[in-house]
């Protein structure tokens, strides 16, 4: 059985990853299930704050709208 199972028990669920990088910035990325960065942030202080940008996209990017900015 899959580390994250969906719904349905056999599904696995994107996940985020947090680490650290080269400035010893705190970063998280949002990996697909087949482990593809889909998203990734800005650099963070502490793990703390990293945290709490996980956990506002995680609150606020279901209902969120896209708005094409390309053409501007």
């Amino acid at each position: 059985m899959p580390d994250n199972p969906g719904p349905e028990g056999d599904v696995m669920a994107a996940k985020f990853e947090i680490g650290k990088d080269h400035a010893g910035k705190f970063r998280f990325h949002l990996k697909a299930p087949n482990g593809e960065i889909i998203a990734a942030s800005q650099g963070y202080e502490t793990k703390a704050n990293a945290e709490k940008g996980i956990e506002a996209i995680k609150t606020h990017a279901p209902g969120a709208k896209v708005e094409d900015h390309s053409d501007m």
